[in-house]
């Protein structure tokens, strides 16, 4: 489904991404995981189109996107959900909701209905602001606002960060429903046996290159002690 070639990125003169190359199938989970200050979110981000790559190649679906526009890899099936969430705060759930889907021209009331079966609270709320949420509550937002343009592809930057542990366990469950339903979801994530309970495949970066990928059956504490403790 998506496929990164010898990506290589550079931020304010710094060489951040160094060959990555990294192959997702499609219907799996896929956790990228690395210590802090790795480049975990700088390659989303140059997935998303929000930076521009020095060398090599984003393919998705059989087509190249290493050059399009972010809206043009939305409109494709990319969906992102940042680290930090990235809702409006002054605008109500509802409006947040629906804001994502309407400016790509989506009808969203069969998938608005999918997303309150995920994250009931969120149709309790329609009114609120989005700032005046919990942070896990946001979170579900942050993800619910993402499944109204129908990805084939759902992003997330670390979704369990500063969230209480049964919304955590929520989000395991969504990611689970969604990988039936079909969607591949990269995962970045810091919580080990998070990754462990969900992803299929996973891959590690330290110092902006890919030092570590497999299934996550291969994912042994030889390999964690070598790339993730600190």
């Amino acid at each position: 489904m998506l496929t990164i070639e010898q990506l290589n990125v550079a931020l304010g003169g710094s060489r951040i991404l160094r060959d990555v190359s990294l192959h997702l199938p499609a219907h799996r989970v896929f956790c990228l995981m690395g210590r802090n200050g790795v480049g975990k979110t700088t390659l989303l981000k140059s997935i998303m189109g929000l930076y521009a790559p020095r060398h090599g190649r984003i393919l998705f679906d059989g087509r190249d996107l290493t050059h399009a526009a972010p809206e043009t890899r939305a409109n494709a099936g990319l969906g992102y959900v940042p680290q930090g969430r990235g809702i409006f705060p002054h605008l109500t759930v509802e409006e947040n909701l629906r804001i994502g889907a309407i400016a790509q021209g989506r009808r969203i009331k069969e998938t608005l209905e999918r997303v309150f079966t995920l994250f009931p609270v969120l149709k309790d709320f329609l009114p609120r602001k989005g700032g005046m949420l919990s942070g896990g509550q946001q979170q579900q937002l942050a993800i619910g606002r993402a499944l109204l343009t129908e990805p084939k592809l759902l992003i997330l930057d670390e979704p369990t960060e500063g969230i209480q542990p049964n919304i955590i366990d929520q989000i395991g469950e969504t990611i689970k429903l969604l990988r039936k339903d079909g969607i591949t979801v990269l995962l970045v994530e810091q919580y080990l046996d998070f990754c462990k309970e969900l992803a299929d495949d996973f891959a590690i970066l330290d110092r902006g290159s890919v030092v570590a990928t497999g299934t996550i059956a291969e994912l042994t504490d030889t390999v964690v002690k070598s790339h993730l403790t600190v």
